[in-house]
């Protein structure tokens, strides 16, 4: 764990920092939650919840902090009617054959959105926090994000959706946005 400097804040101190591509870990598949991971999820979680509330995001899954299990948080509701979910393990059951074009954007690449299509309609089953089975079904907003979260798990990114000319361009913006943003840090 990295010291903390005087401007940092110790509310922060256990958030998670959030991998930005090209880092690898974001390309490799996460394995299942088993029983012996159980403390290390309920640990996890509420980090978790804190990392993508103040980036802010709606869905965060664990490789986006580095952490290989097949784990999803997500919160679609306004800030001020929070409605977390928990998913471990999720796994799409069914999809629609109707495809829906949605703006999605990613944590894991700040700054950058593009239209990405998707099964308008899913069918996704999953554990809960303390292990019970479920299953939901989901449109919109919350299929769009629910999907978006499993492809982290598979190591797959939304720019992958995309025709190679638009990924690139995608990759090329946020490596220069990166650029820029280390180029206007202050040095220490």
């Amino acid at each position: 764990m990295p010291a903390m400097s005087a401007t940092t804040d110790i509310a922060d101190a256990g958030i998670p920092e959030i991998l930005i591509v090209p880092d690898k870990r974001l390309r490799m598949k996460a394995r299942r939650v088993v029983g012996a991971d159980r403390d290390d999820v309920a640990e996890l979680v509420p980090r978790m919840f804190a990392a993508m509330y103040r980036a802010p995001g709606i869905g965060l899954a664990a490789p986006q902090i580095g952490v290989s299990l097949r784990l999803v948080v997500m919160d679609l509701a306004p800030d001020d009617q929070k409605q977390p979910m928990v998913m471990i393990n999720p796994e799409i059951t069914a999809r629609s054959e109707e495809l829906v074009s949605r703006e999605e954007g990613c944590l894991s690449l700040p700054g950058q959105y593009a239209e990405v299509i998707r099964p308008g309609q899913i069918s996704v089953a999953f554990e809960d926090e303390d292990g019970k089975k479920r299953t939901i079904d989901a449109d919109g907003l919350l299929a769009a994000c629910i999907q978006h979260e499993i492809d982290h798990l598979d190591g797959v990114l939304f720019v992958d959706h995309l025709s190679a000319l638009k990924r690139n361009m995608i990759l090329r913006k946020l490596a220069k946005d990166l650029r820029e943003k280390a180029a206007r840090k202050p040095a220490r």
